[in-house]
């Protein structure tokens, strides 16, 4: 695997698994509050910024040319790699440190309904928990949380950063 990607993925993966780490640990010392979304989706777009140098970074090992397929591939591959240690890192606190983390967060999404929306957010938060019974879905899920944003993000930079060799 390309040096460039390898380390770019794993400095993103720091950054991102340290967020999830902090947000958890705050989430069981403060189980009363609610922690923001935008709050993990602003540490999963500080740690796509190393898509970005890992793109730029390999168009220059390319003497300054870089295609968007080829931007697209080392984006992506950085993304997995960050999306990869994400859910690992998930996978070891929630069945190691917050195993009920499921009826956490079901308990907080119905306190938070309005009176009309409880019937209909208790049943998908069942439906949640059910999921959430099963690694393979757990495994999914998390992906599905960074896995998309990242690939939008690799698409997006290697489309601002691909450069044609002049000749």
């Amino acid at each position: 695997m390309n040096n460039i990607i390898l380390k770019k993925g794993l400095f993103g993966s720091i950054i991102v698994s340290a967020l999830l780490i902090f947000i958890t640990a705050y989430m069981k010392a403060n189980p009363e509050k609610e922690v923001s979304m935008m709050i993990g989706f602003a540490g999963m777009l500080l740690a796509f910024f190393f898509v970005v140098t890992g793109i730029k970074q390999q168009r220059e090992a390319n003497n300054g040319s870089i295609s968007l397929g080829k931007g697209f591939l080392t984006g992506f591959w950085i993304t997995l790699i960050i999306s990869t240690i994400y859910v690992i890192v998930w996978l070891i606190i929630f069945y190691n440190f917050f195993p009920n983390f499921a009826e956490h967060y079901t308990d907080m999404a119905i306190a938070k309904a309005s009176p009309d929306e409880v019937a209909q957010v208790t049943e998908d938060m069942n439906s949640f928990k059910e999921m959430y019974k099963s690694p393979i879905m757990v495994i999914l899920l998390t992906y599905m949380e960074i896995l998309p944003l990242g690939i939008v993000f690799s698409f997006v930079s290697a489309l601002i950063l691909k450069k044609k060799q002049i000749n």
